[in-house]
C-alpha cells in the first residue's frame, strides 16, 4: 500500500524521466517531511556522482527518501508494536502510547485523533490504522516534543500578587549590540516584546527641542526619541502575551522633559496605561497579572504615596515638581557606580588596631535631592522605585508597591553569605518585587547567570536580550513555561513570608527526583564548520541548572563523522533536589580536538516541563 501511495504522489514529477536537486527538494516538501538542505544536497550529490550526472531517476529518489526519512530507530519501535511490521491497528497504537509515551489515559479516541492527523495514506486512515509513514510523521511532530504539551498554554494560577511571579525582564532594551558605541534601535523593544519579555528598560535623557531621547548616557551609543519608543511599545506590547508590561524608567531628564514623557505615555498608550489603582485606593497588596491584563505600568521614582497621587488625579499638575531625598553612594539604579567597591579602602586601614564592627563604615553618605515632575510621578501606581538600603530597612519601612533594583555584584554577595543574608533575601523577595541588573563594567553587553538570582526568588532578573549565549538560553528556556506569557508562578517556598529556604541549604524543601535520560540518536544535525561535506563528530552534553547542589553536567560519547544520523543509545542519570527551580539544557557539540568542541545547537527547558516517553 505505501509503495502505491508513494508512487501516486511522485510519479507525475518523473514524466520526463529524471529530476534535479531543486525538484527533489520540492518533492520532499510535497511529502510533508522536514529536511535539512545541506544533508539532502549531500545525499543527492553522492547519488549523482556515481554516474557523473546532475539528475536522478525515480528509484534514486526512493533511496534518498529512505535515507532521510526511514530512520532505523523509528523502525525498531514500530516493529516492536506491529505484528506484521507493516501496520499498527488502533489497539496496538494505544499500547504504544501507554507503554512508551506514559499516556495512561490513552484510549480509542486518542489513537483515532493521531491517525486522522498524521496518517498520509487514505486507505489506511479509513481502516483506522497507521502505516510506518504515519508513524514517522507522528514521531517527528510537535505532539512528540520533549516539552510538555499542556505547558505550552497558560496553566498556572494567574491570580496571585505580582511579586509571586518570575517576570521575563530585559536590561538596556534599546541596545542591539554593546554598551559603549553600539546603535540604539527600536528593534530592541520589538524583538524583546515578541519574545514575551514583560519588563523593558528605558534610559531617558534630555534631548534638543524639548524632546526626551533614549540612549546609554555618557557613551557614544546612538539616540532614539522617547516618543518613538512608546509608539513601538504601544504596537507590540500584547502580541506575545496579554499580561502586564512594566516600563522601567532610568530617568535622567529635567522636570520639564519629564512632563513631556508623561504626556507621551498618556497620549500614545491611552487606556493601556495604568493611571490609577484597581479597586481600593489604599494599597495593601499588589494586584495579580490577571487583574492587570493588557495594562502597561510605569516603574519610576515617585513623590509621596500612591494614595496621595490618587487624590490629585483630576487636577492639572503641569509645572509642579516634587523632591525626593536619597542617600548617595549606595547607588543601585545608577549602573555606572557598580564599579565602585562596596566600602571605601581608606576606612579599613585606620581600623586595624580597633575592634572591627560587623559593618565597616561607609563613606559619609551625602543626601542627594532629585526633582520629579508630579505629572510623571502620579503615573507610578504599583511599581515605585525605592533605593535599596538593607533587608532590615525594607522590612521595617517599605510598602508592598515599592520595589528595589540591586546590581548583580551586591546581590551576589547577599546570595553567597548564606549563613545570614540568603534567608533574608528570600524573605525580601517574597514581599517586594526585586530587579537585578548587570554590572556597569559589562560594556560588551555580556550577561551573568540568572539562575543564582531566580534561586532566591528575584522576580525581575534583567538580561541583555541582544547577547546570545548560555545565559539567554536559560532565560528563553525558563520562560517557555506557562504558555510563554512572561510570568511564571514562583514555587511556594519562595512566596511564603515565613519560608526558611536558602539555595545552599534546601533542607525540608528538597523533593529529590531521579531523572534518567536515554540519548538515542540525532538526525540531520548541523555539519561541522570544518567539514566540506555534511560531517561532524557529535556528542551530547546534558546540564542541570538549579540550586548549587543540583548543578550537574554529563556527556555522551563521541560519534565519529556522522551528522546525518548519529546513534548513541546511552543513558545519563541525575538526582535533582529542587526540581521546581531546575532547568535542563541539551547541548550538541562537535569534537574538534581533545580540548575543544564547537557548539552545534542546544535546547533548554524547565525540568518539570519535560515529557516522559
Amino acid at each position: 500500500i505505501s509503495h502505491t501511495w508513494f508512487l501516486s504522489i511522485i510519479q507525475n514529477e518523473f514524466r520526463t524521466g529524471k529530476i534535479d536537486l531543486d525538484s527533489t527538494m520540492n518533492l520532499l516538501e510535497k511529502l510533508q517531511i522536514s529536511f535539512d538542505f545541506t544533508h539532502v544536497k549531500h545525499v543527492f550529490k553522492k547519488t549523482v556522482d556515481k554516474r557523473k550526472a546532475h539528475t536522478i531517476n525515480i528509484e534514486d529518489f526512493r533511496a534518498i527518501y529512505r535515507t532521510i526519512v526511514h530512520r532505523p530507530e523509528f523502525h525498531e519501535l514500530f516493529r516492536a508494536y506491529s505484528p506484521n511490521c507493516k501496520i499498527l491497528a488502533d489497539t496496538e497504537l494505544i499500547e504504544f502510547l501507554r507503554k512508551e509515551q506514559y499516556e495512561t489515559e490513552a484510549c480509542e479516541t486518542t489513537a483515532l485523533e493521531i491517525i486522522l492527523k498524521y496518517e498520509p495514506i487514505e486507505e489506511v486512515r479509513k481502516r483506522r490504522q497507521m502505516s510506518f509513514e504515519g508513524f514517522i510523521r507522528y514521531m517527528s511532530s510537535e505532539d512528540c516534543s520533549i516539552f510538555k504539551n499542556d505547558h505550552r498554554t497558560i496553566y498556572q494560577d494567574m491570580n496571585h500578587p505580582l511579586c509571586d511571579y518570575f517576570i521575563s525582564s530585559s536590561h538596556n532594551t534599546y541596545l542591539i549590540s554593546d554598551q559603549l558605541i553600539g546603535p540604539s534601535h527600536l528593534w530592541g523593544y520589538t524583538s524583546a516584546l515578541l519574545k514575551g519579555c514583560r519588563c523593558l528598560e528605558i534610559d531617558c535623557w534630555d534631548g534638543s527641542n524639548n524632546e526626551p531621547v533614549v540612549y546609554h548616557g555618557h557613551t557614544l551609543t546612538s539616540k532614539i526619541p522617547f516618543r518613538s519608543v512608546i509608539q513601538v511599545i504601544d504596537k507590540y506590547a500584547f502580541v506575545a502575551s496579554d499580561y502586564p508590561v512594566v516600563l522601567s524608567l532610568e530617568n535622567h531628564c529635567s522636570p520639564k522633559q519629564q512632563e513631556v514623557m508623561a504626556d507621551y505615555l498618556e497620549s500614545i498608550l491611552g487606556d493601556k496605561l495604568l493611571t490609577s489603582t484597581i479597586g481600593d485606593t489604599v494599597v495593601t497588596q499588589l494586584p495579580s497579572p490577571e487583574a492587570l491584563k493588557f495594562k502597561i505600568l510605569v516603574k519610576n521614582k515617585k513623590v509621596g504615596t500612591t494614595e496621595e497621587g490618587m487624590l490629585r488625579r483630576d487636577l492639572d499638575s503641569h509645572g509642579e515638581t516634587g523632591e525626593i531625598s536619597e542617600l548617595e553612594n549606595m547607588s543601585d539604579e545608577d549602573e555606572t557606580n557598580e564599579k565602585a567597591p562596596l566600602y571605601p579602602k581608606s576606612d579599613s586601614s585606620k581600623r586595624k588596631s580597633e575592634h572591627r564592627p560587623s559593618h565597616p563604615p561607609r563613606k559619609k553618605a551625602k543626601i542627594k535631592k532629585i526633582k520629579i515632575a508630579i505629572a510623571l510621578s502620579d503615573l507610578v501606581i504599583y511599581t515605585k522605585s525605592e533605593k535599596f538600603v538593607s533587608f532590615e530597612h525594607s522590612l521595617a519601612n517599605q510598602k508592598c508597591y515599592e520595589n528595589n533594583s540591586i546590581g548583580e555584584v551586591r546581590a551576589r554577595k547577599f546570595v553567597l553569605s548564606f549563613r545570614f543574608s540568603a534567608k533574608e533575601f528570600v524573605s525580601h523577595t517574597s514581599r517586594f518585587i526585586t530587579r537585578i541588573y548587570p554590572k556597569g563594567t559589562r560594556t560588551n553587553s555580556s550577561n551573568y547567570n540568572p539562575q543564582e538570582f531566580w534561586n532566591v526568588g528575584c522576580q525581575m532578573v534583567a538580561l541583555n536580550f541582544q547577547t546570545p549565549g548560555v545565559q539567554m538560553e536559560l532565560q528563553n528556556g525558563k520562560f517557555l513555561d506557562n504558555g510563554g506569557c512572561g510570568y511564571i508562578l514562583k514555587p511556594e517556598f519562595l512566596r511564603n513570608h515565613n519560608s526558611t529556604f536558602t539555595p545552599h541549604n534546601v533542607g525540608r524543601y528538597g523533593k529529590p527526583m531521579s531523572l534518567s535520560i536515554k540519548v538515542i540518536s540525532g538526525h540531520q544535525l548541523p555539519p561541522s564548520n570544518l567539514s566540506k561535506t555534511n560531517k561532524a563528530d557529535p556528542l551530547v552534553q546534558i546540564e542541570i541548572y538549579g540550586v548549587p547542589e543540583d548543578q550537574a553536567k554529563k556527556k555522551s560519547s563521541v560519534i565519529k563523522s556522522n551528522a546525518l544520523s548519529p546513534r548513541w543509545d546511552e543513558t545519563l542519570s541525575f538526582t535533582v533536589q529542587v526540581p521546581e527551580l531546575a532547568l535542563i539544557r541539551f547541548c550538541v557539540e562537535d569534537e574538534i580536538s581533545l580540548v575543544t568542541n564547537e557548539f552545534l545547537g542546544q535546547y533548554t527547558l524547565p525540568l518539570l516541563s519535560l515529557s516522559k516517553g
